[in-house]
């Protein structure tokens, strides 16, 4: 979402980078382009003000005229002063006695129902016992949708279609004590617009349900309305926490940026991608990172930590240090790095490699090609790719839909790989993993 803002600030940073010493001229066309690049990206008109106004009253005070470096100090002022309109600090979820209950507001096509099998889904990798609630009786597939979500991430939905809104949270609330389940996800109905109707509904279901929790979802591709819309559940319901959807969408980002500082209520959550597991704890530091181009390392740790089989991992490294490392080994791995997502935002997420990558085009059509190259081997062919010769490398082509080309250039660069880990026989290195190098250039 934020690629065309990152090379925006990648440039005015280049510049800033450049000059030995900074006049106030210096700073403010740098400033102006800064604030280009935000309207741009539809941050609101407020915002970019007081961003920017805090910037430069920095920019020219006493740590950067005394700076040894005052461009990178410029840079760093920067991405404070975009972490303070982020929200400084990570909020989570309340801490509260069990039950904890969720509500998810929202308008009509934001997502709430996703996004609650998403929260679910997270709330029950981190050890807890979600029960969903489908409060939405609005919307005719709403209630199927929930049930099919919730016995994809394996937690229990309760659902009523023929009663009332209230009694279905009623009930819902005494099912919960029975079953035992620590979190309740209400999902509700949403409208096309803020009105009486939908907000009566969701003040009897507050009343009912208390909930700890009130997290409305927002579209980020909505741009500057998902602020208006968010003041205006504020100020009706009164929220604790929003959830931005369609992070990885194509649209400008500024509701992102906005919404916190407008509304003062803390984003919550990002949903980064159309799985059931692209749900991502918001972090106001990582995120500014990204958006300025200096990558976030520690989410894709975390990633890593999640998609990797530990067990598996250090196998594979304890034959790579002895130069053992086949076919099979690298498939294992390749398929556990798949689950990471999308190798583009993988890179992204390495400092420095918006710019590097800027022109590169990576394309994971390719990846998946020589995924079908090794799963059209046969075991043997994997653990020992020298018996395949001309007749099985044409096998192979058609069973991966690919070309014989194709399987040589992955022979010879999982061959190369081979050699340069039995030189290193005896100590641990990484070698150029077949497929793995950045794709194609833009033309």
């Amino acid at each position: 979402m934020f690629d065309t803002l990152t090379q925006r600030f990648e440039d005015v940073f280049v510049r800033l980078r450049g000059k030995g010493k900074l006049s106030e001229s210096d700073i403010d066309a740098a400033l102006r382009e800064v604030r280009l690049a935000l309207l741009e990206a539809d941050v609101n008109v407020k915002v970019v003000k007081s961003l920017l106004d805090r910037v430069r009253v920095r920019s020219l005070g006493d740590e950067t005229s005394h700076s040894l470096t005052p461009g990178q100090q410029v840079v760093k002022i920067v991405k404070e002063e975009l972490i303070a309109t982020l929200g400084t600090e990570t909020v989570g979820l309340v801490q509260s006695s069990p039950p904890l209950v969720i509500l998810m507001v929202g308008l009509q096509g934001a997502g709430k129902t996703t996004m609650a099998g998403k929260l679910a889904r997270h709330l029950k990798s981190k050890g807890r016992r979600p029960f969903l609630v489908a409060a939405d009786l609005q919307r005719p597939a709403a209630i199927d949708q929930l049930e099919t979500l919730a016995a994809r991430v394996g937690v229990p939905v309760y659902a009523e279609r023929k009663s009332r809104v209230r009694g279905v949270v009623k009930a819902a609330m005494k099912e919960v004590t029975r079953i035992g389940s620590d979190v309740v996800i209400i999902d509700t109905a949403g409208r096309l617009q803020i009105d009486p109707v939908l907000m009566a509904e969701l003040a009897d279901v507050r009343k009912i349900a208390e909930p700890d929790e009130i997290l409305l979802v927002v579209d980020a591709m909505t741009g500057q309305d998902a602020v208006n819309v968010a003041q205006g559940f504020n100020e009706h319901v009164g929220l604790t926490g929003v959830v931005l959807t369609k992070l990885d969408g194509d649209a400008r980002g500024g509701a992102a940026i906005s919404v916190r500082e407008v509304t003062g209520t803390p984003i919550k959550f990002a949903g980064v991608g159309e799985g059931l597991g692209d749900l991502e704890e918001f972090h106001p530091d990582r995120m500014a990172s990204r958006i300025l181009g200096m990558g976030d390392v520690l989410t894709l740790i975390e990633k890593a930590e999640e998609s990797f089989d530990v067990g598996q991992a250090e196998q594979a490294a304890r034959k790579l240090g002895k130069g053992e490392f086949d076919l099979d080994d690298f498939l294992t791995q390749f398929q556990q790095m798949k689950r990471m997502g999308p190798l583009q935002d993988i890179l992204a997420m390495l400092p420095g490699a918006g710019s590097a990558l800027r022109d590169v085009e990576v394309d994971d059509r390719d990846l998946k090609r020589v995924e079908a190259i090794i799963q059209s081997m046969t075991p043997g062919e994997r653990r020992d790719p020298g018996v395949i010769g001309g007749s099985r490398k044409r096998r192979i082509a058609v069973g991966s839909g690919t070309t014989p080309q194709a399987v040589n250039r992955l022979l010879k660069q999982f061959g190369d790989a081979q050699k340069m880990m039995k030189q290193m026989a005896g100590g641990r290195g990484i070698p150029n993993i077949p497929g793995l190098t950045p794709g194609r250039r833009k033309r």
